[in-house]
């Protein structure tokens, strides 16, 4: 299984911290019934931590007017709400919840130059509360597409997800499926779109990030 960068600093510190107390535990007692409980732990912990790191290849997808899937999850929101960070304007959001089961991984949803770039820190409400999206530590990042419209890409961190990695740098431009970021253990991502955006999906719909077509631009 191949491993994302993202997970690499955290696999080491679970082997490192599971060797030191393997060691002591087998030092101090060698009650079986003690050290394979332990050793077992151990194991399943760094088994998980491999899977919910694991690094997906996916086929490139080119759809110049079609907004991707950002990320693997269910659809939980679906609206028209006032995006009142940077573009300052009503906007239909669509947000993606991410289980710690799914592909951590976030793509960006359509090609474009970055405008706006920002991590916030904040709480760790879960995901899905509604003011996760406003009070949680959280990415902003604003797309300027090729026609000149403009989404908001929005990474949020819940409850067990401590920590937002966001790639976006303002000024460059980058093409639909590049990496955009990771989420660590449990999230979701908002989208905000154009008004006037054809929605694909519907709520509770599984998506695939960077293969599911989840909005299409009107021009």
């Amino acid at each position: 299984m191949r491993i994302h960068r993202e997970g690499r600093p955290t696999l080491t510190i679970i082997a490192v911290v599971a060797l030191v107390v393997c060691y002591l535990v087998i030092r101090l007692t060698h009650n079986p019934y003690i050290v394979y409980p332990v050793l077992a732990l151990f194991m399943g912990l760094y088994i998980f931590v491999m899977y919910f790191f694991r690094y997906v290849e996916r086929p490139e997808i080119s759809d110049k007017n079609g907004i991707i899937a950002p990320c693997d999850g269910k659809v939980v929101v679906i609206e028209d709400q006032f995006e009142d960070e940077f573009l300052k304007e009503d906007m239909k959001k669509i947000s993606i919840f991410m289980s710690p089961l799914d592909v951590h991984i976030n793509w960006f949803p359509i090609s474009g130059k970055i405008l706006f770039s920002k991590i916030h820190q904040g709480s760790h409400l879960v995901a899905w509360a509604p003011k996760s999206s406003t009070d949680n530590e959280r990415s902003t990042v604003v797309m300027e597409l090729d026609n000149k419209q403009k989404i908001v890409v929005r990474q949020v961190a819940g409850a067990v997800a401590r920590r937002v990695v966001c790639y976006a740098e303002e000024g460059k431009y980058y093409q639909q499926n590049e990496h955009l970021g990771f989420i660590k253990f449990g999230s979701r991502v908002d989208l905000y779109l154009p008004k006037d955006a054809e929605i694909k999906v519907n709520l509770e719909d599984k998506v695939v990030g960077s293969q599911t077509v989840i909005a299409r631009l009107a021009k």
